[in-house]
């Protein structure tokens, strides 16, 4: 018989303490994670200032959270390929390679909500 996992408020506390940790991790070893939030931390106050209602101050900070999002699951799939193995593989190159395509789409996207949003 399986052993029960934790339940309720518990659950949730521990959970946040993962979730925590994870951006700990991300922040302290990732570069990128770092540049990108920057990158928040420099325009969401400019989001704030330039949009006319909720709905663009959502999609502008939301653009850029979602890039975050997508760093944080790139950074993920690259430790889990370096943990595998250091040898050359194709597969774990297209998985980097994949996952760093995500990244690209994220700032691409947020880079074309900006554009639209500020000159519409």
């Amino acid at each position: 018989m399986a052993k029960p996992g934790k339940a309720g408020f518990r659950r949730i506390i521990d959970a946040a303490g993962y979730s925590w940790q994870g951006l700990r991790a991300a922040f302290t070893h990732e570069a990128a994670f770092r540049q990108e939030l920057l990158l928040l931390l420099l325009l969401a106050p400019l989001a704030l200032w330039l949009g006319d209602n909720g709905v663009e101050y959502a999609l502008l900070i939301g653009s850029l959270l979602l890039v975050l999002i997508v760093e944080l699951l790139n950074s993920a799939i690259e430790s889990v390929v370096d943990r595998i193995g250091s040898e050359h593989h194709t597969l774990a190159g297209r998985a980097k390679d994949i996952g760093s395509a995500a990244v690209l789409l994220a700032l691409l996207n947020a880079a074309l909500i900006w554009f639209f949003i500020l000159m519409f």
